[in-house]
């Protein structure tokens, strides 16, 4: 689709009856956003959605296990851990998901603390490099802020960067469940002030590209920053005020419908 061009007002029609079928409470039992609606702080649904979002990769049903085992492993209070626990606390904490390992997970805690105790927490820090229409040069940016406390090289493979040609997809999509707000309780809308859904890019994976494609919504066969900028202006021309919603419906049909 040129985004320019008339939209086609039946197409339209049905991505806006599928992401109205997809966006439920019902859906959230089965996905990742489970994890951060277990907590009512904001600084915890923060740092557990991001930890959640940094291992959504792989099979739903693995990610909810280990994300929730993670969770335990914070104690009641993710943020409180984060701020209070000293060295030998988190080298006592044994974490495997996937390529993600403990040595990680004691870096991204470590680099967590940093970042609210130097830049204002995770808000304050993707705020700071927004820009009007996109987020992609606030995630760049978040990640080299996050990366400023010590940290074994390996670690930095597990925080996308779309200066680097990467569609940031578990990045946009934690940004998707922080910023956007609405009557379905699915999103949690945590983040008011300047970022608005208006800036907000659909997660883009197998499942969602391959979906646009067959609606001609994407063409680029690589699901890279590249696709992503595409379809982010495919979905704007959709709806500019509200573009991510059709995440809902390009997820759903993908997964659900498997189309």
């Amino acid at each position: 689709m040129d985004p320019h061009r008339d939209i086609d007002p039946d197409l339209k029609a049905f991505l806006d009856e599928k992401a109205d079928q997809y966006n439920r409470r019902d859906f959230i039992q089965t996905d990742p956003v489970a994890i951060p609606h277990l907590y009512d702080r904001k600084e915890d649904i923060e740092i557990a959605g991001f930890l959640t979002a940094t291992i959504a990769w792989g099979n739903r049903k693995s990610i909810l296990q280990n994300a929730q085992k993670l969770m335990c492993m914070l104690g009641d209070s993710p943020f409180d851990f984060v701020m209070g626990a000293n060295t030998s606390q988190i080298k006592r904490l044994h974490f495997v998901h996937r390529t993600f390992n403990s040595s990680d997970l004691h870096a991204f805690l470590h680099c967590l603390r940093n970042l609210y105790q130097q830049h204002g927490g995770l808000q304050m820090a993707f705020e700071q490099g927004a820009q009007p229409n996109t987020l992609q040069p606030a995630i760049a940016r978040f990640k080299r802020l996050f990366f400023e406390a010590e940290h074994p090289t390996r670690s930095e493979k597990h925080v996308s960067d779309p200066s680097k040609g990467a569609s940031a997809k578990r990045l946009n999509m934690m940004l998707r469940w922080f910023v956007r707000k609405d009557d379905r309780g699915v999103d949690l809308g945590i983040w008011n002030g300047p970022l608005t859904p208006a800036m907000l890019s659909c997660p883009l994976d197998v499942h969602t590209g391959n979906t646009a494609r067959a609606f001609g919504l994407l063409t680029r066969t690589q699901n890279d920053a590249k696709a992503l900028a595409e379809l982010d202006a495919n979905l704007r021309a959709l709806d500019p005020v509200d573009p991510v919603r059709y995440d809902f419906a390009l997820f759903g049909l993908g997964i659900m419908e498997d189309f």
